[in-house]
């Protein structure tokens, strides 16, 4: 068996070939030389960071013991990298936009560049990332006891405090010297990534190797194998449908959430055409790390003592089966798998706590604020040293006082849960204009308090953090606040109700407080700019300076980023502005620039307030007021389009009504029709019946009677005739049956013919005034249906006209293409309500003293469209008037 001695000359010897890796690959940048360190393989194989020491050694032991449950840790990153392409690109085109540095970054500056925002993101990123940083000192010090002989002569006690600590220490040592050498975060770290890549590749050759040690040498074959898996308990297709998705979705979450997920896909992202490669390389290599995971853990199971820890299983078949060399290369890969998560995760979070917690308080204690001279890097660079080594203190403490016992994949899926809670928030941010800083507090809060106290709390064990009554009883002796059971809800998987009920209330505190709060104007710019990043790329905010700031601006640089830069920086704006000198004017896109060069140093919100310190303000640029007009136009469209939808509903609402109310007044209309019409023709009826039998049956009738009766029925006779004759013209009238005389005439001679019809034998009932000379109008048109249409006029005038002494004037005159003829008597007029059914078949106004059918003015109606003019009641006259118009045009062909 590999002594544990050869075995930390192993890690040494492994460590050295990282660093001389990193330094090459640093060298190489520096050069110039390192072109492939920017290729797409070496980004994908940089995303393997998120294949840990959970991944290498506890997809094992989720294995054994749940079954094909572990397939979810997998397949949730796959179908993100494959489903949410579209998603993966706007997060990498928004950070290069904004050159953030940090998810805490990322999501502050959407909020207005909210610094209070980052400090929570940051604390939450930090408290849930110690879990799992916790997991990768427990592994690699499960791992290093694997080699230590249980018994015999050369029995050696790992004791696992210490062992914790000293690899604490020595990933601390190696994350500072590595994570620390560069100062702009926003810049990739090429050794790191390449360091990173190497491990990728080594974590998975050392998996494959055992995989295939297992099933060639161990099992015996393919066949074999599968013949094991199938008899083996796990071999059995168990699926809780309920963990299945949640794990799937958290893991989908986590992979875009994880502070060092969002390192290596955002920040160290070069080119965003490399996520092509990644969205089949990536789930490629994914499905290698998995393919041995059912084989060994069958083995394992088989050949391993009861009570074997199945999470090293990767490491003990191969010892049980004297492969000493292969347990040490395997050993190696899982202690890739640890270092280079806790690397790029401290690197992350130092960035995050000493950009947004540290340099902003180290700021605020300083007297003279930004403007003051003196280089603060070797303070930026101590705050992240600091920072790691914190981070990884908590880290162990949390390994010291959790006991070390949990299984592997049930701390990561603790850690999972924690930096879940930043996505609404951070899809919220991209997608929701609405969406206000206000709102992501609310959210982040309530889902990282919800998921504090029923997951992180509770993983330490009863009555270590949590007493057992609160588990039973509730915090407070409420019931409905049991960690495992809210609201009183029972019966859910602890894991499944963690998660359900975060990132449930964390939604609806976002959304909700979002609504109900409104934006600030770099809120609401940043909105845009987030939204549609696509279109709008550049910087969100201007400024405005003078040229006695500059010097200011020159001090507080080389503070950040170091003299030579500064001076480099503004000596290469100077000439891209044509100025002579080293100073450039104080531009809004040079201030931009500059936002975006300190940002890299010490994160958008500390950068934005430094430049704001001694600048004193910022304006809206042009561009950023047409990204806000552009909002406000759509906006506006959008209400003029619902106003106009309203109101033609509205209309149309208003048409219905008169329409209803119309044929309302029809449906009365037409059974008094019916009833009228019925009256009309059963009173001559029965007049000529009666008659017609008196003549008959009567045989002393004098001649002066049979005359007397005769000339009733006679009369009679014709009153059905007319009725009937009414009947049928409109008829005809209205299916444009009707053939037109068509004749030359003069208006007046019409008149003349249709007042000497209409009062045939009663003159003396009404007085007609005219206009003889106004009347010498030369007509062409069908002379006998418009001597019609004035004789029904004039008729009606002397039947209806209520007045004393009636009166009919006859005006004629030309207006708008047309010879108008005004009929106005002197009666009453038209009561408003029947106005508008005048003209409608068997209309009668109620209090009409005649007794017509109530056809007349429907015809007339109807013989004026035929001569191409109209009829119409004049309301506004005083007493009852019509208009009869016809075109000018025939008036004008008879002259």
């Amino acid at each position: 068996m590999a002594t544990l001695n050869l075995l930390i000359l192993a890690c040494l010897g492994y460590v050295a070939l990282l660093f001389l890796v990193a330094f090459a690959a640093e060298r190489a940048a520096l050069r110039g030389q390192g072109g492939w360190l920017r290729s797409p393989l070496v980004y994908t194989l940089s995303l393997s960071v998120y294949c840990t020491g959970w991944t290498f050694y506890g997809a094992v032991g989720y294995a054994a013991r749940s079954g094909m449950e572990y397939v979810t840790i997998y397949l949730g990153p796959t179908l993100v990298v494959i489903g949410w392409w579209w998603l993966l690109r706007k997060l990498v085109r928004i950070g290069r936009a904004q050159r953030a540095t940090s998810i805490a970054d990322l999501i502050s500056s959407r909020y207005g560049k909210s610094n209070l925002l980052a400090i929570v993101v940051t604390l939450m990123a930090v408290v849930g990332v110690t879990p799992y940083i916790a997991l990768q000192l427990q592994s690699v010090a499960l791992s290093v006891s694997a080699f230590a002989p249980p018994s015999g002569p050369d029995a050696v006690t790992i004791d696992r405090e210490s062992s914790g600590f000293w690899v604490a220490l020595g990933l601390a040592l190696f994350a500072i010297l590595f994570g620390t050498r560069n100062l702009n975060a926003n810049e990739r770290h090429h050794g790191v990534v390449i360091a990173i890549a190497v491990e990728a590749v080594v974590k998975l050759l050392a998996l494959l190797a055992v995989g295939i040690f297992v099933v060639w040498g161990v099992a015996g074959g393919v066949s074999q194998i599968m013949t094991q898996i199938d008899a083996s308990p796990i071999g059995e297709w168990q699926m809780d449908r309920s963990r299945w998705s949640t794990l799937t979705l958290l893991s989908a979450i986590a992979f875009i959430c994880l502070p060092r997920m969002f390192q290596v896909l955002v920040v160290e992202n070069d080119d965003e055409r490399h996520l092509h490669t990644a969205a089949w390389a990536f789930p490629l290599y994914l499905m290698l790390m998995s393919l041995f995971v059912l084989p060994i853990a069958v083995t394992g199971l088989q050949i391993m003592p009861a009570g074997s820890n199945p999470d090293l299983f990767v490491l003990t078949v191969p010892l049980a089966q004297e492969q000493d060399g292969l347990a040490l290369f395997s050993f190696l890969g899982g202690f890739s798998s640890a270092t280079s998560m806790v690397i790029v995760a401290t690197l992350a979070l130092s960035t995050m706590v000493s950009n947004h917690i540290v340099m902003p308080i180290w700021f605020s204690l300083r007297s003279g604020g930004a403007s003051v001279s003196g280089d603060v890097r070797n303070v930026i660079i101590l705050a992240r040293r600091l920072s790691i080594c914190g981070i990884l203190a908590l880290g162990y403490a949390y390994y010291v006082f959790s006991g070390g016992s949990s299984a592997l994949a049930a701390i990561g899926l603790i850690s999972f849960a924690g930096v879940a809670q930043f996505m609404p928030a951070m899809l919220g941010g991209i997608f929701w204009r609405g969406a206000t800083r206000t709102g992501a507090m609310a959210g982040l809060i309530t889902g990282f308090a919800v998921w504090f106290y029923t997951m992180l709390l509770p993983s330490f064990g009863t009555g270590v953090l949590l007493s057992a009554e609160i588990f039973e009883s509730g915090l407070f002796g409420w019931s409905w606040l049991r960690p495992q059971a809210l609201f009183g809800i029972t019966g859910i998987d602890p894991t499944v109700h963690a998660v359900m009920w975060s990132l449930t209330l964390n939604s609806a505190a976002f959304f909700l407080v979002s609504l109900f709060s409104f934006p600030s104007p770099l809120e609401r710019l940043q909105g845009a700019q987030f939204v549609n990043v696509f279109a709008h790329s550049a910087s969100p905010q201007s400024w405005t300076g003078s040229m006695a700031q500059s010097e200011d601006l020159l001090i507080m640089a080389q503070r950040l980023v170091g003299a030579s830069e500064a001076r480099a920086f503004f000596r290469a704006e100077a000439v891209r502005q044509g100025v002579h000198g080293h100073l450039p004017e104080p531009s809004p896109d040079f201030l931009q620039r500059l936002e975006r060069e300190l940002a890299g140093s010490v994160g958008a919100a500390t950068a934005h307030a430094m430049v704001g310190q001694i600048v004193g303000g910022a304006s809206v640029s042009v561009h950023d007021l047409m990204a806000v007009a552009d909002e406000s136009a759509q906006m506006l469209e959008y209400s003029s389009q619902l106003e106009a939808k309203s109101g033609e509903l509205a209309r149309t609402a208003r048409k219905l009504q008169e329409a209803n109310e119309k044929l309302t007044q029809l449906s009365v209309q037409k059974d008094a029709f019916l009833s009228q019409i019925s009256h009309e023709l059963r009173t001559p009826m029965t007049s000529i019946r009666a008659f017609s039998e008196i003549l008959r049956d009567t045989k002393k009738i004098g001649p002066e009677e049979k005359t007397k009766y005769a000339s009733i029925i006679h009369g009679e006779a014709i009153r059905l005739t007319r009725l009937l004759d009414d009947l049928l013209d409109l008829s005809v009238l209205e299916h444009g049956q009707v053939s037109l005389n068509i004749q030359q005439g003069r208006l007046g001679d019409v008149l003349d013919q249709a007042v000497a019809a209409a009062l045939a034998g009663q003159q003396d009932a009404l007085t007609v005034r005219r206009d003889p000379v106004a009347e010498q109008v030369g007509l062409k048109t069908d002379l006998d249906r418009l001597s019609q249409v004035f004789i029904n006029l004039i008729a009606n005038a002397r039947k209806y006209c209520d007045a004393d002494t009636p009166e009919l004037q006859i005006l004629v005159s030309r207006a708008g293409g047309y010879v108008t003829v005004d009929f106005i008597d002197n009666g009453s007029g038209i009561p408003k309500d029947d106005q508008t059914l005048i003209f409608e078949k068997f209309a009668r106004v109620s209090d009409q003293k005649g007794k017509g059918a109530g056809l007349g003015l429907a015809i007339c109606r109807e013989i004026m469209y035929r001569l191409d003019g109209d009829i119409t009641y004049q309301p506004e006259m005083n007493g009852t008037g019509f208009r009869v118009r016809l075109p000018e045009s025939m008036a004008m062909a008879a002259q």
